[in-house]
């Protein structure tokens, strides 16, 4: 008798308090990054959201679990952000503002990217893999356009260019200002990146500022 060939059934779906459940304990999550960062108690979450430590791991067995899920939501919210600048005319432009929201992403959930890189060299190499993948690929596309239009230097990487955010919000996190700061330190960091900048830039902005 042949075997079977139908595919296997769908994960049943949630029954809806499960899912109240799941949707309040990833904003309360969200919430307690922002608040304390990556290291924030478990048991915080779960008096945030409502529940018992029991549900809180029933749905997230672990905290990288838990925090993947908070960033994979944040980083739907990038590319969401890629995809509207897509249509700017100025590919420079929409480029800066992309990397900038990524920068005020990064602060606002303090130590989150870190720790999520940090569980996948320690234990599973996928964790974050989809989300690093997700980011990469929307910043890409910025990146194309920007390099077409001779707006950037052709030898600059998007991968480059998300290290220098994550670099520039890891030195500013603790700071209470480290939105405005980061902001800052990114649109200095990026006069290197575009070409044309940099010293001649300096001078003609000088020259501005003394007309």
């Amino acid at each position: 008798m042949p075997k079977d060939s139908r595919p296997p059934s769908s994960p049943r779906p949630m029954r809806a308090d499960a899912r109240r459940n799941y949707e309040r304990i990833l904003a309360a999550a969200a919430d307690a990054v922002a608040e304390h960062g990556a290291e924030a108690s478990l048991e915080e979450v779960a008096r945030r959201a409502g529940v018992g430590s029991a549900t809180l791991h029933r749905h997230f067995p672990s905290r990288q679990l838990l925090l993947e899920a908070v960033f994979r939501d944040k980083v739907e919210v990038l590319c969401v952000t890629a995809g509207d600048l897509a249509a700017d005319p100025d590919p420079a432009h929409a480029l800066t503002a992309w990397l900038r929201a990524v920068a005020a992403h990064a602060v606002s959930n303090r130590g989150l990217a870190a720790s999520l890189m940090r569980g996948a060299r320690d234990g599973d190499p996928a964790l974050g893999a989809t989300c690093h993948a997700m980011i990469v690929d929307a910043g890409t596309g910025l990146l194309v356009r920007a390099r077409r239009a001779k707006a950037v230097r052709p030898d600059v990487s998007i991968i480059d260019l998300l290290k220098l955010v994550n670099a520039i919000c890891l030195a500013v996190e603790r700071e209470s200002d480290g939105a405005a700061q980061a902001d800052r330190l990114l649109g200095l960091a990026l006069d290197g990146v575009y070409p044309g900048r940099g010293k001649a830039g300096d001078a003609r902005d000088a020259r501005s500022a003394t007309e």
